[in-house]
């Protein structure tokens, strides 16, 4: 259970008691926020620990919801922006109410419709949740810790000619080689990566490929599901162009004969002339 209410953030709080609009939850210390009975679920007790997203209400109180939020703070994510102001724009986070982009934060014009990526803190004044374009402020200047890292979350920000620019982890700025890229990718796309360098100017080179001695491992278990969705048979094998063995297993030439050898010699499967199939 949380020892205080953060805001912003998924806290883990007890149900203390019931009111005409829902539960009443309090951390450690006691304070407490009201869940509305809009987000109680069926199963919730008095005396249960529930987890909960805790934000200010367009009234300016604190709430707990069940919802689940594109961000909490600390995290980015591209958001649509939904309606302006005189003071800023307001972008959508998944929950009823929208958070601020202020002015200041703004880099350019903002449109209503269109989705940018946006870092979301706490203003330390008012206690609300904000939305910031200048994500580089809320990124670790110092990355030499990151290459202890073994696999980190990855936010896709950005196409360059070199590849994909990368948030790793909430924490790191990264970036995907082309040449490294086996299956299709595109800006705002999350999945997991793995850290292949630290570079002088602090940012990293990531891998979205397994690296290490689990590789081989994983590139065979990934050619055989993908036998097994064509019906245990493919039309591929040591010869087949790469752009072939791109398009149907997301991994080069070298590493799917690594994978076929590997699969052979554990008798998975049986290479013919015409293709591979499944034993």
């Amino acid at each position: 259970m949380n020892e205080s209410i953060k805001v912003g953030e998924y806290n883990t709080l007890l149900i203390d008691r019931d009111s005409s609009h829902g539960y009443f939850l309090v951390s450690g210390d006691e304070s407490d926020v009201l869940l509305p009975s809009a987000y109680v679920k069926d199963e919730m007790m008095i005396g249960d620990e529930v987890k909960v997203f805790v934000y200010r209400d367009s009234e300016d109180r604190l709430i707990a919801t069940t919802q689940t939020p594109k961000l909490c703070v600390g995290e980015f994510a591209f958001l649509e922006v939904v309606d302006e102001s005189d003071f800023g724009v307001f972008v959508d986070i998944g929950l009823l109410k929208h958070v601020l982009v202020p002015k200041k934060m703004q880099k350019g014009n903002l449109k209503v419709g269109k989705s940018y990526l946006l870092g979301m803190s706490l203003d330390m004044d008012s206690d609300r949740l904000v939305c910031d374009m200048r994500i580089h402020r809320y990124l670790d200047k110092d990355s030499s810790h990151a290459k202890h890292l073994k696999q980190v979350d990855l936010l896709v920000i950005a196409k360059t000619p070199l590849g994909y620019k990368v948030i790793a982890n909430n924490s790191f700025e990264g970036l995907v080689y082309e040449n490294e890229i086996f299956s299709p990718l595109k800006v705002g796309d999350k999945l997991k990566g793995y850290v292949k360098k630290v570079r002088e100017d602090g940012k990293l080179d990531i891998s979205i490929n397994p690296m290490g001695k689990n590789k081989s491992d994983i590139n065979s278990q990934k050619v055989v599901e993908v036998l097994k969705e064509n019906n245990g048979f493919l039309l591929v094998n040591y010869k087949s162009d790469a752009d072939i063995i791109k398009k149907h297993f997301g991994m080069s030439k070298k590493a799917l004969k690594a994978s076929l050898t590997k699969l052979l010699n554990t008798n998975q499967i049986e290479l013919k002339d015409e293709g591979v199939s499944l034993k």
